[in-house]
């Protein structure tokens, strides 16, 4: 015969069940980690959130330090732009980091290529020099590139024959048009490819050209958008080179007209803050837009952890 079930053993089980879980063990690692997190994302929003803030308030407001605008002044970005002539220095900006970025694109791809799927003689030794180079601090070489850009050490071709790259476009992008990180980082990609398909591929006759071109780029979106977004960056916010090869108007950036507005605008600081948002613009956009290849790049290239 079944046993019959007792209702009062039933509740004081539902009780002991209770108090076992109320006594559970606070994850103490868990609270730490999600508290150090927000932490983080408050002292990465506050700038800008006070860069944002302060572009939309007036002078008396930025001088009194308030949290947000009374009265949101728009205005302030449409005289920032004119009185930073951002109409010049944006189209250069513009000029200036496709034509860096297309360089910077195609050598990385390429030498990319040849370190991972290609055997030559010296090929880890050029690699590891190449890796070298990384260590060395941009302020040690910005003398010999101008050295370089000036003609001081060989002859630079321009439309005249022989000459310098001082206030010219090529004088400012083609030092920056090799980036060995880039390189770094599409080698690591390319050489997680299996060799079967090259195998056939070979079978098929392909070069080695037509294999990059047919296989191997399709299958590396992710971390060439990732070395198109770095190259943008910092393409788009280089601000010493240029201020450094231009002493006229025709080839400045955007970050040079962003520090002419601070030293002519002197104390307006709402003025400087709206121009610093309308720089940071166009990077915001094309990482919303490319931000899931970046995370995915940066994920399937060997540097992640």
């Amino acid at each position: 015969m079944a046993k019959a079930i007792d209702p009062l053993e039933i509740g004081r089980t539902v009780s002991l069940d209770k108090t076992a879980r109320g006594k559970a063990p606070v994850p103490w690692i868990q609270v730490l980690m999600y508290l150090t997190l927000i932490i983080g994302v408050v002292v990465a929003i506050t700038p800008f959130y006070w860069m944002v803030s302060s572009s939309l308030m007036t002078y008396n407001e930025t001088a009194l330090r308030r949290i947000y605008p009374e009265l949101p002044q728009w205005s302030n970005y449409a005289e920032a732009w004119r009185q930073a002539k951002f109409s010049r220095y944006f189209l250069n900006s513009v000029i200036i980091t496709a034509v860096t970025l297309a360089g910077q694109l195609s050598t990385s791809i390429l030498a990319g290529y040849a370190f991972a799927r290609m055997r030559f003689w010296g090929r880890d030794l050029l690699f590891a020099l190449l890796l070298s180079t990384m260590m060395v601090p941009s302020m040690v070489l910005m003398i010999p590139n101008l050295q370089i850009i000036r003609g001081g050490i060989f002859c630079l071709p321009t439309l005249s024959g022989c000459g310098s790259w001082y206030n010219t476009l090529a004088g400012i992008t083609v030092p920056f048009m090799v980036s060995v990180f880039s390189i770094f980082l599409l080698r690591q990609f390319f050489a997680q490819i299996p060799n079967e398909l090259w195998d056939a591929a070979r079978m098929d006759g392909a070069s080695h050209f037509r294999f990059l071109y047919r296989i191997i780029i399709p299958m590396s979106k992710a971390p060439i958008f990732t070395v198109l977004i770095l190259g943008f960056i910092g393409a788009w916010n280089d601000f010493l080179w240029p201020l450094v090869v231009t002493t006229t108007e025709r080839w400045r950036p955007l970050m040079v007209g962003l520090w002419t507005l601070q030293s002519e605008a002197g104390p307006e600081t709402q003025l400087i803050m709206a121009a610093s948002v309308i720089t940071i613009i166009p990077i915001l956009i094309l990482y919303f837009f490319t931000q899931r290849q970046f995370t995915e790049g940066i994920a399937t290239s060997g540097l992640k952890g």
